[in-house]
């Protein structure tokens, strides 16, 4: 019997890896003969880098760059050596999640970081990026990043246009002459899961914006701002994004890894597990398992755990899902090509005890040994 592993992480209690060296203990002591793979799974968003790390047997970089609101920050990105790659998630530089919500503001964020992160896995010799671009405080259309990177942005009277989404409206000029060189050499693939357009009400601004600060009374100047910055970058680029979908996503990032790096955006859990070279394992496999802290008709439609399995039933494999909890709604999973999922608790507890992470352990791999021993 060949087993093939590639689990979500239980956030707070198990790494993807985790996770799936205990499933494999377990099938393990049902099957001891058994050939058991372990794979990182993660969906281009939030600890996508530390999976892909830990799962590929990478390195972190820890580095500080230029935060969102131009405080230096640490932040760290992954190494794969074999394969020189770097794997990046945008908001280690220019995240959320490292702004108050009373510091937020829209028209001075930055995603300079970014650009940053770039340069240092450029000059550690990286070629291929794999960048996911969730959870940003931004909405600057990458004009931080990209200044970080060499381009030069004028305004009317050939002064530098500034950061932030006031530069936006300020732009009259931009030269691309000092875009570092290293990038003609880069292949760049951003894992973006929203299909928003730059500009407009289901645009960057409108719709992600109010989360970075965005009042109701800025929305409209803003947009018109973003506008303005993408048909100057039309006029100097001669091409034309603003309607692609991903590119709104991130305040713009989006749009400006489009338009400037030659990057495709591509949605995340298709990006990841091409990365790690799912499909190659599962084309000769027998049962393959998968899961995430829990499971419900979100799973269903698109998470990580329903990309595993739709590529599992390409091979007409056996889908099994394990998860720290499971939602009436959870069986929508079924049809979507998890063949069988089943919760790891063994007895009743809180949620802390649930979620400590020996006690995970040792529920996941008896859960795991029980149901390879029915098979």
């Amino acid at each position: 019997m060949k087993v093939v592993i590639a689990i979500d992480s239980l956030k707070g209690s198990l790494s993807s890896i985790e996770a799936g060296m205990a499933i494999k203990e377990g099938v393990l002591q049902a099957k001891p003969d058994a050939e058991v793979i372990v794979k990182p799974l993660a969906d281009g968003g939030e600890g996508t880098t530390d999976a892909l790390i830990e799962g590929m047997n990478g390195e972190q970089i820890d580095l500080t760059v230029t935060g969102p609101m131009h405080a230096p920050v640490k932040a760290h990105y992954g190494y794969l050596k074999d394969s020189n790659t770097a794997v990046m998630e945008m908001a280690s530089a220019a995240g959320i999640t490292l702004v108050s919500d009373d510091a937020k503001d829209p028209l001075l964020a930055t995603s300079y970081g970014v650009g940053e992160m770039i340069n240092h896995a450029l000059q550690k010799g990286c070629r291929n990026f794999i960048i996911g671009i969730g959870g940003s405080a931004t909405n600057d259309g990458g004009i931080g990043m990209l200044k970080a990177l060499g381009i030069r942005f004028w305004d009317e009277n050939d002064v530098d246009a500034g950061e932030g989404g006031q530069a936006l409206a300020k732009v009259s000029r931009i030269d691309i002459s000092g875009l570092n060189p290293l990038l003609r050499e880069a292949h760049i693939q951003v894992a973006c899961d929203v299909n928003n357009p730059l500009c407009g009400e289901i645009g960057s601004t409108y719709v992600y914006g109010p989360q970075k600060g965005v009042t109701e009374n800025q929305k409209k100047q803003l947009d018109e701002d973003m506008a303005h910055f993408a048909q100057i970058t039309s006029q100097a680029l001669g091409t034309d994004y603003c309607n692609t979908p991903g590119a709104g996503a991130a305040g713009g990032l989006g749009f400006a890894f489009l338009s400037y790096l030659g990057a495709t955006l591509t949605p995340g859990i298709e990006l990841i597990l091409n990365a790690v070279g799912l499909e190659q394992e599962l084309s000769d496999a027998d049962v393959v398992v998968t899961g995430e802290g829990r499971l419900d008709f979100q799973t269903a439609m698109g998470k990580a755990p329903v990309g595993v399995a739709k590529l599992a039933k390409k091979y007409h494999a056996k889908v099994i899902a394990f998860a720290g909890s499971v939602t009436k709604e959870a069986a929508a999973c079924n049809k979507e090509g998890i063949d069988a999922f089943f919760p790891i608790l063994r007895n009743v507890c809180t949620l802390a005890e649930a979620m400590d992470p020996a006690t995970a352990k040792n529920n996941m791999t008896a859960t795991a040994e029980q149901v390879f021993r029915l098979l």
